[in-house]
């Protein structure tokens, strides 16, 4: 490593890029509303549930604490993930840095992910996989430091951060593969199994865990079952799918990082493997096996926009290793410029990418992308709570009713606890809520708010509510029209928030076959956009 001034440069360069891109997200955070998903996992944060049916409770935690210090405001409902990347950036900083020594390759780890959208910029949307990264990273970390130090103490430390990985999502579990091969493929591996220490790490993770095997064992293991839709479900090639999978790769890691990071992988993998080092087999198995799993999925099944999002980071750690290593290696000095001629032209591209993404949702007015831009598809819900509220005056109702999670968050959310919100199927999701308000509810008339078809659903045949139609509200971005909701007024019957568990009202939707047709153009905006800049 360079002395004195020289490698200071490097750090100083990366501290003043990350400070910047640090309060470009924070804007982000504070100019746009929140989506969805973001809302419903809002709802979240003021239960006392020990787990949810849609994923493990961290996420509820992130939102919790950062609403208790910047309040119920979109900052605070993004907080956690603002922290989760400079947490996630700190620790890359010191996994390259103990590997490597280099100032350069550690300026490199830690501007990598400022320059991939998924962590640039949507580190500051609320997601479970945002509260899982630091986690995941962190036992990456302790892993490599039980490499280094032979202490089988970090061992436990592993444990600790795999649980808490897993109690942030259960996408965690496919970090074992890189854990097993770590710990069987060394000539080392006869220590560690004869030695107390990874068993008792194993025990530590399912204890940390135990909050969400608790919850499923009290209601029939449903998030398992939840989940394993998406795990199990099968429907056939479709190159549609495939395609999806890879845009949004190129889109949301980068154009070029996302090339110069499975260059790193690969060759790191041909090195841990071919010289048994722990390190390079942890960090190369633990990208290129959910990768590879994710593009088998992908054959048949739309993978989802950030569910390979926790992946990359220990990926941005291998690729700088790499660039050290190939130095040390004595590779050619052709190959050696051509790797740092690429990575560089990734970071300035990306980070320029990340700025123009920035810009176009937070100060320009256009909307290029139609009904498939992935912010735009679930903004403008003030529209329709303001033509909520103008309902509830007109009526005298004190209660909205909703048929779907995300109308259900946002009307959450955007009346802050002054009207009770309830949806009124698909309670499943709402095991072990508090009471919504059911004092307002009883023997009060209420607003039906759902977004058309839903309003003509078979779902009604099993609600003797008297409906009685009031108009519709137009949800709005940038001047297109994004989606129609109905308002009915709703008269002579209160919902049940515990209907028999084989009532059509307390069943969930399948999500592996019956997307609604928003959350897929959500989720498939940034795929879409990135296949265009691919063909």
């Amino acid at each position: 490593m360079p002395s004195g001034g020289g490698a200071r440069r490097p750090l100083l360069i990366a501290v003043l890029i990350i400070a910047a891109m640090t309060l470009l997200r924070i804007v982000y955070a504070c100019a746009i509303e929140l989506r969805t998903d973001e809302a419903y996992y809002w709802t979240w944060s003021s239960e006392t549930a020990l787990s949810f049916l849609d994923h493990p409770p961290m996420i509820a935690w992130f939102v919790h604490l950062g609403t208790a210090i910047f309040g119920d405001t979109v900052l605070g409902v993004r907080f956690g993930g603002i922290v989760a990347m400079l947490i996630t950036q700190l620790l890359l900083a010191d996994i390259v840095y103990r590997l490597t020594k280099d100032a350069r390759a550690v300026m490199f780890a830690v501007l990598m992910p400022e320059a991939a959208l998924y962590y640039g910029l949507l580190m500051a949307k609320v997601a479970p996989d945002v509260a899982m990264i630091p986690f995941a990273v962190a036992m990456m970390w302790s892993l490599m430091r039980l490499a280094q130090s032979g202490d089988g103490r970090w061992w436990l430390a592993a444990g600790l951060f795999a649980g808490l990985s897993m109690l942030s999502k259960f996408t965690a579990i496919m970090f074992a593969p890189a854990v097993a091969a770590f710990l069987l493929v060394p000539d080392w591996r006869w220590r560690w199994l004869r030695s107390p220490y990874p068993y008792l790490a194993v025990l530590i993770a399912i204890a940390i865990f135990s909050p969400v095997l608790i919850w499923n064992a009290q209601h029939d293991w449903a998030s398992f079952r939840f989940q394993g839709v998406r795990a199990t479900a099968n429907y056939g090639i479709s190159l549609r799918t495939i395609g999806d999978y890879i845009g949004l790769q190129f889109g949301l890691v980068g154009f070029v990082m996302l090339p110069v990071v499975l260059t790193g992988l690969v060759m790191t993998a041909w090195r841990g493997y071919r010289t048994r080092d722990p390190v390079a087999i942890l960090l190369s198995t633990a990208v290129l096996v959910p990768f590879l799993y994710f593009f088998f999925k992908s054959l048949t099944l739309r993978v989802g926009d950030t569910w390979p999002m926790f992946m990359w980071p220990v990926g941005f750690a291998a690729a700088a290793v790499n660039l050290v290593m190939l130095s040390r290696e004595n590779r050619s000095a052709r190959l050696i410029r051509s790797s740092l001629f690429w990575v560089r032209t990734a970071i300035v591209s990306g980070i320029a990418f990340v700025v123009i993404v920035f810009l176009y949702y937070v100060a320009a007015p256009w909307n290029l992308l139609g009904k498939i831009d992935p912010i735009g598809a679930e903004a403008g819900y003030e529209q329709v709570a303001a033509r909520a509220q103008a309902a509830l005056d007109e009526t005298g109702a004190t209660w909205i009713a909703t048929t779907d999670y995300r109308t259900y968050a946002m009307m959450r959310w955007l009346f802050r606890g002054r009207v009770p919100v309830i949806e009124i199927n698909e309670r499943g999701r709402f095991q072990e809520f508090a009471d919504p308000g059911m004092d307002k509810i009883k023997g009060h008339a209420g607003i039906y708010v759902g977004r058309e078809p839903d309003n003509r659903s078979s779902l009604w045949e099993n609600v003797p509510a008297k409906r009685e139609q009031l108009g519709q509200v137009e949800r709005r971005w940038r001047g297109l029209v994004i989606d129609t909701y109905a308002i009915e007024k709703l008269t002579g019957w209160t919902p049940e928030l515990s209907p028999p568990k084989d009532s059509p009202l307390f069943q969930w939707k399948v999500l592996a076959g019956e997307f609604e047709k928003r959350a897929l153009a959500a989720r498939a905006g940034w795929s879409d956009l990135s296949t265009r800049a691919l063909s």
